[in-house]
């Protein structure tokens, strides 16, 4: 017997998000980028609350935290799928590889800026 969807609107959406939060534990359990990146967006989370950050800092923050973890996902599932086709070093597969990591970069390139942008201001005054 093979794979049987799930056509129920409940049941079948479900699933879904469960398989999507085993899939975030084990991006966040198993990818030392990713758990680099996960700890930076608590720091980043925990100064939003010390220097009360406003509701629209919040918005961009929380994008920028969501922008660079879902793209590294994305970046880790490319990696993983052209290691199990090309299991050894191939020009085209790194081709392929850098230009995933190259997404990561603007991803976190943008969320610096916000970073920078929101907490500038807030740092100055401390000084």
């Amino acid at each position: 017997m093979g794979f049987q969807k799930d056509t129920t609107l409940f049941t079948g959406r479900l699933k879904s998000m469960v398989f999507a939060i085993k899939g975030a534990y084990k991006l966040v359990t198993t990818e030392h980028s990713v758990m680099v990146q996960f700890s930076i967006g608590i720091i980043i989370t925990v100064a939003g609350f010390y220097f009360e950050i406003t509701q629209t800092e919040w918005l961009l923050q929380t994008l920028a935290i969501g922008l660079v973890l879902s793209i590294e996902g994305l970046n880790t599932a490319v990696e993983k799928i052209a290691d199990f086709i090309h299991p050894e070093f191939h020009e085209r597969i790194g081709f392929i590889k850098d230009i995933a990591a190259g997404a990561v970069f603007f991803a976190a390139m943008t969320a610096i800026a916000i970073g920078a942008i929101i907490y500038f201001p807030y740092v100055t005054t401390l000084v």
